[in-house]
């Protein structure tokens, strides 16, 4: 029996990149044997075991071969048989199909095993898939556009690019699951260069499978792009905040409807769509002539009374990309240190109360408010 390190973590090891995770493959072991050893069963697909120490996952070496549609449509065969040659050639990238032997104590030690030429790919930069087999896999056109976002140097190789268009011509990206699809944006999204992760989805053809008509149609314009590239670097690494500068352009509706399709997260999901009508409320007064109804009419939908903190960082966010919202801003903190309990306590000394009544009063009192500091 032997174990290797294996994947990400001897390609960010030779990248001299921190090392967050370590996966580990067992080989010449059987299933009996790694519970003999204490090892804890926890793969449902394929044998996985956590260390009875570390805890970290070890899985047995591998072979798998395509029965259906989709990343899961897969049978895998583990054997004490297969090698770690067999092991490595289903994965990905030849960046990612690397391995150095472990020790008993968890050291890594002899030569890097690299019998698809992993290293030199990752001195060119290039990402070079494995195998054939790699097309049978739609979830690996995801990670190489989020690959291209974390690795913005690296270079798609051509034959790479092909296989890329054959998964969006199969069709089979539609199998993904909504949740799998949207992990993989999301870590683009927050990636050194968001728009590399774009630009592999475009050059593929795989943006109008999955992101929104609209958003697709702005992209393929270069000076879009170059607007979004400066508009993104200037932003906070946030994914609420990556997330509503590459959507603002989109009506709120839409944001939604995609959000839907892609099960993103409510609160991302509702950070973005008050973005886009806070960047349609300056667009449409770029001269600063706010009206008081309209501004109320936003604060309200940022409900920028019970969240004054999201307010803020959406504020914050316009003011990066070069939107001026200072006046907006001025409005906001008048409108917000109105107490609407006074205002009950004074309407309720000439005045019936009602629920009506009482919201009427406190808009009232916002609209003189935010009339007064515009």
């Amino acid at each position: 029996m032997k174990i290797y390190a294996v994947g990400g973590a001897i390609r960010d090891t030779l990248m001299a990149l921190p090392v967050h995770d370590v996966d580990y493959v067992v080989v010449g072991a059987s299933v009996d044997e790694m519970l003999a050893l204490g090892f804890r069963p926890v793969g449902k697909d394929f044998p996985v075991f956590l260390h009875p120490d570390t805890q970290a996952e070890y899985a047995l070496a591998r072979t798998e071969r395509k029965t259906g549609v989709g990343y899961r449509g897969f049978m895998f065969y583990a054997d004490p048989t297969v090698t770690l040659e067999e092991d490595l050639e289903r994965r990905d990238l030849t960046i990612n199909a690397m391995a150095q032997e472990v020790d008993a104590n968890g050291q890594w030690f002899g030569p890097i095993i690299d019998p698809y030429n992993g290293q030199e790919d990752l001195a060119k930069k290039v990402f070079r898939h494995v195998s054939d087999a790699f097309a049978e896999d739609p979830l690996r056109l995801l990670r190489i556009a989020r690959f291209a976002a974390r690795f913005p140097e690296f270079i798609v190789a051509a034959e790479t690019l092909d296989a890329l268009k054959a998964i969006v011509h199969s069709g089979e990206l539609a199998a993904l699951s909504p949740e799998r699809v949207w992990q993989e944006l999301a870590r683009g999204f927050i990636a050194d260069k968001p728009m590399r992760m774009f630009q592999v989805l475009l050059d593929t053809g795989a943006a109008k499978a999955l992101l929104p008509e609209a958003l697709v149609n702005e992209l393929v314009e270069e000076s879009y792009r170059e607007e979004l590239i400066a508009y993104l670097h200037a932003s906070d690494v946030r994914l609420e905040n990556r997330c509503a500068v590459v959507l603002m352009h989109l009506p709120a509706q839409e944001i939604r409807d995609w959000s839907e399709q892609v099960r993103m997260p409510h609160e991302v999901r509702d950070f973005c769509e008050i973005f886009s009508t806070l960047h349609q409320l300056t667009m449409q007064h770029k001269d600063g002539a706010y009206q008081a109804n309209g501004v109320l009419t936003w604060f309200n939908r940022a409900d920028v009374w019970r969240k004054p903190e999201r307010a803020q960082a959406l504020m914050k966010l316009a003011q990066s990309i070069g939107v001026q919202v200072s006046r907006l801003n001025e409005a906001m903190l008048a409108a917000q240190q109105l107490n609407p309990a006074e205002i009950i306590v004074r309407l309720s000394e000439v005045d019936r109360l009602n629920g009506e009544r009482i919201k009427s009063a406190v808009e009232e009192a916002r609209l003189l408010a935010i009339a007064t500091a515009l």
